[in-house]
């Protein structure tokens, strides 16, 4: 009787345990969801960069422009990817945008940080070049209208004062000097300030 107990005991209690509620379903579903959505945009961001290193450009930016537009917060790889295939394709505002965020997120220690200079700077003078013949406008995608992922630290140096917490003007009869009064006391920005500061939402404190 007694091993007859414990065999239903081990069949039921499992069942039990499982039971969830209709929220619970529903939470994990969304879960789910969620991270079926998140490999599938990561998947995009793999295909963008194996059509940008076979030079298939417009393909790659397909696959990345699909990634930005629907993802919730943007790494700085896609930055990177993004903003050199920009360069490619001769969008050079957009690459030098994009570049340049890659380096403030990531500087000297990411992993495309010497790539991501050299574009840059063959992107910038392309620009200067381009902004003297050019008479048509490029449509440019911009990294100010999404929400940049500014790393596991949350934090990104300030790109008002450049991490010195001092702004530097100069005058007539010298320099002068002024608190920043955008970052804190360690020249340092939260990603969401730092969202809101290429927005130009960001006010002075």
């Amino acid at each position: 009787m007694k091993q007859c107990f414990i065999v239903i005991a081990l069949i039921v209690i499992p069942h039990f345990l499982l039971a969830q509620s209709p929220a619970e379903k529903a939470k994990e579903y969304q879960i789910q969801q969620e991270q079926f959505k998140k490999a599938q945009l990561m998947r995009e961001i793999d295909s963008g960069k194996y059509f940008l290193e076979i030079g298939e450009y417009e393909l790659a930016d397909k696959k990345l422009k699909y990634a930005l537009d629907n993802i919730k917060s943007v790494p700085s790889e896609l930055a990177y990817f993004f903003g050199k295939n920009s360069y490619f394709l001769k969008k050079y505002k957009q690459s030098v945008d994009w570049l340049t965020k890659y380096i403030q997120l990531k500087g000297t220690s990411g992993q495309y940080y010497q790539d991501a200079v050299a574009v840059l700077q063959k992107a910038e003078n392309n620009l200067l070049a381009q902004k003297k013949v050019e008479t048509a406008q490029i449509a440019e995608v911009l990294s100010q209208n999404y929400d940049i992922d500014c790393g596991p630290s949350g934090k990104v140096i300030c790109p008002v004062c450049k991490g010195s917490t001092v702004i530097i003007k100069a005058g007539i009869f010298g320099n002068s000097y002024k608190t920043c009064t955008y970052c804190d006391k360690h020249g340092l920005l939260s990603c969401e300030n730092y969202n809101k500061l290429i927005r130009g939402e960001l006010t002075e404190q």
